[in-house]
């Protein structure tokens, strides 16, 4: 694997690190992984670039959504539509890059979702070096009325 390239801003995917996934699937059972490729995808179902999430009806495929965004300048958008599902009855567990000073935290995330912050920093798709960034799992349970 190519970590110059993974680590600097020449890509903004980081695929998720197998075991974090493992033990978050055990819990939540994913359906669906809304921000993938034929790479790395975690999930049997998945959409891709083509497919766009951004522009799916998450609810109308599943309840239960894994989301690990690119983590460029749309990742505000991503964690926006996240939110908004989870307002249709869906569950979406993202892992993203734990920015609690960015605009997209503090309207999305902070006091409407549970958030797990990653003690220490994460090996992305198997690097050998750790990211640049700490992380957090956020997770927008299913909204019942």
């Amino acid at each position: 694997m190519n970590t110059r390239v993974m680590f600097s801003s020449k890509t903004d995917e980081w695929e998720t690190p197998q075991d974090l996934f493992d033990e978050l699937n055990k819990e939540f059972q994913f359906d669906l992984d809304v921000c993938a490729n034929g790479d790395n995808h975690k999930c049997k179902l998945w959409w891709n670039k083509e497919q766009d999430g951004l522009y799916q009806s998450w609810h109308k495929h599943a309840k239960t959504f894994w989301m690990n965004p690119p983590y460029g300048r749309e990742i505000g958008k991503w964690v926006k539509k996240a939110y908004e599902e989870s307002q249709k009855g869906c569950t979406v567990v993202c892992l993203l890059p734990a920015r609690t000073d960015t605009k997209w935290f503090h309207e999305y995330i902070l006091g409407k979702a549970e958030i797990r912050f990653v003690k220490g920093r994460l090996k992305f798709g198997g690097s050998k070096n750790s990211a640049p960034f700490p992380s957090m799992i956020v997770i927008f349970r299913e909204v019942t009325t």
